[in-house]
């Protein structure tokens, strides 16, 4: 009898586990790793940004850094941010620039230490501006670059150019 019990419990326990998994991936998974949203909360979540932005970019040069010029136009959807980096070794330098198709973005030129997992960034440029030019050294051997974000309703393109000595990560 106390055996049925537990058998059931056990059933119970299950199933209800069952049930919530598929409830996380149909709203969370889904949206994040594959952008497939068939109820819309991952969108309203923000959870389908990388996956949407990663069809807009195009890379317009070479893309393969070392002293040369690169470009890449990226589209920053409405409402959301992207990241575009690039993997640099101590007190190397890159010049750049970036102009948007008008509309005003809130920009973070920043980087983070390679290997570092504790989440640690420096930021070199904060502002909320539709163009930007300038250059900076890497202050130490890890990944650099701009995070925009878009606060309008209407999705903003971004046309940037850079040169100096770098590998290009893309977007983050």
């Amino acid at each position: 009898m106390e055996s049925n019990r537990q058998n059931r419990s056990l059933v119970k326990a299950t199933l209800i586990s069952l049930i919530v998994a598929a409830i996380v991936l149909v709203l969370f998974i889904l949206p994040a790793e594959y952008n497939i949203d068939p109820t819309g909360v991952g969108q309203s979540l923000g959870l389908t940004v990388f996956n949407e932005v990663s069809e807009d970019t195009s890379v317009v040069t070479n893309g393969k850094g070392n002293s040369e010029e690169d470009a890449v136009v990226i589209t920053v959807p409405a409402g959301r941010g992207v990241e575009y980096k690039l993997a640099m070794e101590q007190f190397k330098k890159v010049t750049y620039e970036w102009v948007t198709d008008g509309s005003d973005l809130y920009v973070d030129l920043h980087g983070e230490p390679k290997g570092d997992t504790t989440g640690y960034f420096e930021s070199y440029t904060i502002a909320t501006v539709h163009e930007m030019n300038g250059s900076f050294t890497a202050p130490y051997t890890g990944s650099h670059g701009w995070y925009w974000k878009n606060k309008s309703d209407q999705d903003v393109k971004i046309t940037l150019s850079f040169s100096g000595d770098y590998v290009i990560e893309g977007l983050k």
